[in-house]
């Protein structure tokens, strides 16, 4: 009896002479180019979260011969660095803060700002916006569209996103059929929330490729432990390589070292009769590769990971919001387990009610929960699903009590969205469960599972579908982030001088200049110099600050909650009184302000007339 059309032509593909080989690749890459041509101009946007232009400015600072350094500070590492200096070489010390030279980053753990920095050596990113553009992929009718470094780093992430599709491609063959792997690839392919990652500049996707290369390192060990060479030494280059993708991927984003645990106890249960020293091997290679990390920041700072050290304080009672990275004096006095343990039980709820539920990205999650009743022959199969089991409570528990502002300022791309990392796995599960519920229907049809196949496909799809259909979304985000604004703001001053701004990582990626956060307090009538947290503390102490710029982000902010219930020496009183009496207190050292830009939801206050004087230079 002759076959099927599609499984003809699936054995076709799989097994077909040159021609079809040369056919199959050729409309593999056609499908891929439409698909990333077609997603970058219907859905492109630059970059809308902090976490993205920082790692990007970090890039190009080490791709300038700048080292690990910074030009976005915050006022937490001020006093980390600040602290460390004093300890090591005395109050008198001439610049403590090492705010007059480049500060060192102590926020962002270094695998995917390094991969940023080698993309600018080798690509020509063009940083500077022209004053006049003309029309081009990149401007609109002569205005700005789009920012072609944002877009050169998604189209790398990109990349790096189909290298983890034919990785779980070639997984879902080895484990399940060619069958399930072809439809896993196209839906995996077509799911909106992975392409949303891509174009957002975070490490995401990079880190969804670590978390591939681990799980096959896992897979190959366990079969070479299932094998009658159970226990050569190619078992302890693959533990040796599965604590190293545990270290890479430590370094990318630093909750995925927790994955370790999930990795050992994979390998005591499964990994034959020289478990023992497998688990010693991975976890000597994990720590080889973290320590080195870890000793820099400690030098640096005191602490093992930097300004991430204390996000787990972030967003409880003690800190509620941004207060802790805005806090030039924080105090870590009288702390008690009740704040910890709120903020875990309250990010619970929010994780199992709504990130759980959507865990692949869409609704084929619900295959993999379901799929839990279900014993699958294959013991390879059986013993990932395990490890994945073994990873989520890890990463639901690190997700809870590692949420920090960033999460509130972007709600899923963000890059404290754990999950996400397995969501892949989870769907090829969710694919492969459907295919075994699939061949348990009586149809009546032969032909009629291909359109059933078909239609789960199209409803899996259909959010990436949705994204082709009008309207079409601006690349621009804003507000708060215009970068031909931020840009000729950030003209005004030399590329030595401090700025403050509410937006610093845009400054710091867009104009190209120092910038610290926003301080908790802008107590402008500051005259103890022991108050470290307000503005004068910077300015008169550390180094000058010659311009303060504030976007919507703050000035739109709600009256009652971000301005009054602040406090009295609250940047919303500050501004109040700004609009209100139409001057700024007279202690102030920034008594210049654009005017003209107060209607746009933008404060600018500098040292002296720098506008003015950029126009008559022209």
């Amino acid at each position: 009896m002759k076959a099927p059309l599609l499984q003809d032509l699936i054995h076709r593909l799989e097994v077909g002479g040159g021609g079809l080989r040369f056919f199959r690749v050729g409309l593999s890459i056609l499908v891929l180019i439409v698909v990333v041509g077609g997603y970058n101009w219907r859905a492109f946007r630059n970059f809308s979260t902090q976490e993205a232009m920082d790692a990007a400015q970090l890039g190009r600072n080490l791709s300038e011969g700048k080292g690990y350094t910074t030009l976005f500070v915050r006022p937490i590492s001020i006093y980390l660095v600040k602290r460390m200096n004093e300890q090591k070489q005395g109050k008198g010390v001439a610049d403590p803060a090492e705010l007059k030279k480049m500060h060192p980053d102590l926020a962002n753990p270094p695998v995917y700002p390094v991969l940023l920095a080698g993309l600018m050596k080798v690509l020509p990113f063009d940083y500077k916006l022209p004053l006049q553009p003309k029309p081009s992929f990149w401007n609109y009718k002569g205005s700005f569209y789009r920012y072609q470094p944002d877009f050169l780093i998604g189209l790398f992430n990109q990349i790096l996103f189909l290298a983890t599709i034919a990785l779980l491609f070639l997984l879902a063959r080895r484990l399940f059929d060619p069958e399930v792997a072809w439809i896993s690839a196209i839906l995996i392919l077509a799911t909106e929330l992975f392409w949303h990652f891509t174009v957002s500049g975070l490490s995401t996707i990079f880190l969804i490729l670590v978390f591939t290369g681990l799980v096959w390192c896992l897979v190959l060990l366990d079969e070479e432990g299932r094998s009658e060479k159970a226990g050569s030494g190619s078992s302890f280059m693959l533990a040796a390589m599965a604590g190293a993708c545990v270290g890479v991927g430590g370094l990318t984003r630093y909750a995925f070292g927790w994955l370790i645990i999930p990795v050992l106890c994979f390998l005591i249960l499964f990994a034959g009769p020289r478990r023992i020293l497998l688990v010693f091997t991975s976890l000597i290679v994990f720590a080889a590769v973290m320590l080195p990390w870890c000793v820099r920041n400690l030098n640096l700072s005191g602490t093992p990971f930097g300004t991430a050290t204390y996000a787990v304080l972030e967003t409880t009672l003690l800190f509620p919001g941004n207060r802790l990275q805005r806090t030039l004096e924080p105090t870590f006095t009288n702390f008690s387990l009740l704040p910890f343990w709120f903020k875990l039980m309250a990010n619970l709820r929010q994780i199992v009610s709504i990130d759980l539920p959507k865990l692949g990205g869409s609704w084929v999650s619900a295959f993999f929960l379901v799929g839990l009743l279900i014993n699958f022959r294959n013991p390879g199969l059986r013993r990932l699903r395990y490890f994945i089991l073994m990873c989520l409570p890890v990463l639901i528990i690190a997700q809870a009590l590692g949420h920090t502002h960033l999460s509130e300022d972007s709600a899923e791309i963000n890059s404290e969205n754990l999950l996400v990392i397995i969501a892949p796995l989870v769907l090829l599960y969710g694919v492969g469960l459907f295919f075994v519920l699939l061949e348990q229907v009586t149809l009546p049809v032969r032909q009629l599972r291909y359109v059933l196949i078909l239609v789960f496909a199209v409803i899996s799809s259909l959010p990436m579908i949705l994204i082709f259909l009008p309207p079409k979304s601006s690349p621009i985000a804003y507000p708060p982030y215009n970068p031909p604004i931020i840009q000729y703001v950030a003209d005004w001053m030399k590329p030595t001088e401090l700025t403050m701004s509410d937006v610093p990582w845009a400054m710091a990626w867009y104009g190209q200049r120092q910038s610290v956060w926003l301080t908790l307090k802008a107590s402008p009538d500051a005259s103890d110099p022991a108050t470290h947290e307000d503005f004068l503390a910077i300015n008169d102490y550390l180094k000058p600050i010659v311009a303060l710029y504030l976007t919507p982000r703050t000035m739109d902010a709600r009256f009652f909650t971000e301005w009054i219930s602040a406090g009295e020496l609250s940047w919303g009183s500050f501004i109040l009184e700004g609009l209100v009496k139409k001057e700024l207190p007279p202690t102030f050292p920034l008594h210049k302000m654009l005017r003209a830009w107060l209607p746009t939801g933008q404060l600018v206050l500098t040292d002296w007339d720098r506008w003015s004087a950029r126009k008559q230079s022209k």
